[in-house]
């Protein structure tokens, strides 16, 4: 296989090219930070009550006790019922023979019915949300955390599409196409006339979300050399996705309506499209598809733009070499590294959803959500620049974990406390989070990455799937979301002691480059050489082999 990065040392690390490569790819993330928590404002339940419609003649001292007292299972306090009102017929009786509530008639004798003629809702936050157009309240309040799991159900059947299409298609058309889906779907949702019609369009925009983000970060990874990768894989492409998550509640706060809200949220992304002009198709992928002239056209141009005289010959055919079959997950999957890599990515969307259930505001919360992710992209590069890459996601799940179990011995009345402990446990899954797509990328070889991305991410968005609904697991008990969280993530922590270290070494560009778990025996998959020589050259695996039997837990293994 060519040595792509030896073949490419001439070119410039930080040149014109890859500052402009760099700021458009980051950038194009930045929708995906915009629309990615959007459900928090777009389908928030405000305050309600059954409506009392205005034509019933009641007294208004009837009319202010329609609605019974129920005890609220957070506070203890008695707050007016969200699902049932006092029978109208009883109260027209009494109001009409001028009895008083609560001195001649006892409210507990009263009987009671659901809202029959609707709800009246809050609507000094929001002007509208989905919940409040569509009535997704009481009876059908299931459908509020099945509307962000239909969404999470779209990304999950892309994160396993998609980086399989990426890896035999290309990643820059993927990107592309998908980053238009993702726009268009978003639009269309403002003309949504129904819930079904709503999380039909939902599901789609899931699809698009993860599909341009994850072919955005593996273009990425694979254009730029070894410094900017770093940068961009760590900082670059959280810290822009990141400014997409603060600008959010900016937006929901100024559009307090949920259709003028998806209508900003879709415009970035057209804006986006126009970059197909200025970013190539990943070389390293066509070289490893054996599309080695319009590699060497590509790199050509990259030293043309940063005005570096390239040599005669840059990729020489008798080290060209390809995967003679076509890859797909189920390599991956025989593989074994996938197995502890994929519960890495789950913590990160149960905390994002569980966030959004804090005290005060919630334009405040999510941008201070927002806010704690920031220096956790800056450590993220830290350690993935300094520091050994199984150790950095194995102690900040770790201390995600320990912080989570100790929310719950805080008690009741230190708000702030607990909310600080809660954000400090997002800012170490963030840490964690950025990692280890930086991560999955340097252990996948350039055959499958795309295909490991999608695969890693596709097991994260299981944990999505389930979060609306792990959220209500405090209505039988507060603690018992944090203490499943911090035990999870804990255990996690430790399962990630047991990858291969990719901390030093370069891309791999075939499955017999990649390093295995250790323990796990491998086979060499079978390739071709322009050379006719049939024999797979085992020399990178057996130095690979040779670095893991050096590895402290490879040898507490094997002992």
């Amino acid at each position: 296989m060519i040595d792509y990065e030896s073949a490419t040392s001439f070119l410039d690390e930080w040149g014109t090219f890859q500052q402009q490569v760099f700021f458009l790819l980051c950038l194009s993330v930045v929708p995906n930070g915009l629309a990615g928590f959007a459900i928090v404002f777009v389908g928030d339940t405000p305050a309600h009550r059954c409506l009392i419609p205005a034509h019933i003649n009641l007294t208004a001292a009837w009319r202010n006790s329609s609605i019974p007292l129920e005890e609220d299972g957070s506070s203890g306090t008695m707050v007016p019922s969200q699902c049932f009102r006092y029978k109208i017929d009883e109260l027209l009786r009494f109001s009409e023979r001028g009895l008083m509530p609560g001195i001649d008639v006892n409210l507990s004798d009263v009987s009671r019915e659901s809202c029959l003629d609707g709800w009246e809702y809050d609507r000094s936050v929001y002007t509208a949300t989905i919940t409040t157009e569509f009535d997704l309240v009481c009876e059908n309040s299931w459908k509020n955390p099945l509307t962000s799991s239909v969404y999470f159900c779209g990304i999950l059947v892309a994160s396993f599409l998609s980086g399989q299409i990426s890896d035999r298609y290309g990643r820059k058309i993927v990107l592309f196409v998908t980053l238009a889906v993702h726009s268009l779907f978003i639009f269309l949702q403002v003309f949504a006339n129904s819930w079904a019609v709503f999380c039909a369009l939902h599901f789609v925009v899931g699809m698009g979300q993860i599909s341009n983000y994850v072919s955005a970060f593996v273009l990425g990874t694979e254009l730029l050399g070894p410094r900017a990768r770093t940068i961009f894989s760590t900082i670059g492409v959280n810290l822009f996705f990141d400014v997409g998550y603060m600008l959010l509640p900016l937006c929901a706060y100024l559009l307090r309506d949920w259709r003028k809200l998806l209508l900003c949220l879709s415009l970035p992304g057209f804006l986006c499209l126009p970059f197909w002009w200025f970013i190539p198709e990943s070389p390293r992928w066509l070289v490893s598809q054996g599309r080695v002239k319009e590699a060497e056209a590509i790199v050509r141009d990259i030293a043309k733009r940063n005005k570096i005289h390239p040599p005669a010959v840059i990729f020489h055919s008798s080290e060209v070499r390809f995967e003679a079959k076509r890859l797909n997950i189920c390599d991956l999957l025989r593989s074994r590294n996938i197995l502890p890599a994929v519960l890495l990515t789950i913590a990160y969307f149960v905390l994002s959803l569980n966030t959004a259930n804090l005290y005060g505001d919630v334009y405040f919360n999510c941008f201070l959500s927002a806010l704690v992710e920031l220096p956790a992209y800056i450590l993220s590069w830290v350690l993935f620049r300094w520091c050994s890459s199984r150790l950095s996601v194995s102690s900040s799940l770790i201390a995600c974990g320990v912080l989570l179990l100790f929310v719950q011995l805080i008690p009741a009345n230190l708000v702030l406390l607990a909310i600080t402990l809660e954000m400090m446990g997002k800012f170490a899954v963030s840490t964690a989070y950025a990692f280890v797509y930086a991560y999955t990328a340097e252990l996948y070889p350039t055959v499958l990455r795309n295909t490991a991305i999608g695969a890693c991410s596709t097991a994260s968005r299981i944990g999505s799937i389930i979060a609306p609904y792990f959220i209500y697991l405090r209505r039988y008990w507060t603690s018992l979301p944090y203490i499943l969280m911090g035990s999870l993530t804990a255990v996690t922590g430790l399962l990630s002691l047991l990858l291969p270290e990719s901390f030093g070494r370069p891309l791999p560009d075939t499955m017999a480059q990649m390093q295995h778990f250790p323990g796990c025996c491998q086979k060499t998959p079978y390739t071709v050489t322009k050379t006719d020589d049939e024999n797979p050259d085992e020399r990178n695996l057996q130095v690979l082999n040779e670095e893991n039997k050096r590895d402290p837990v490879f040898q507490h293994i094997s002992s």
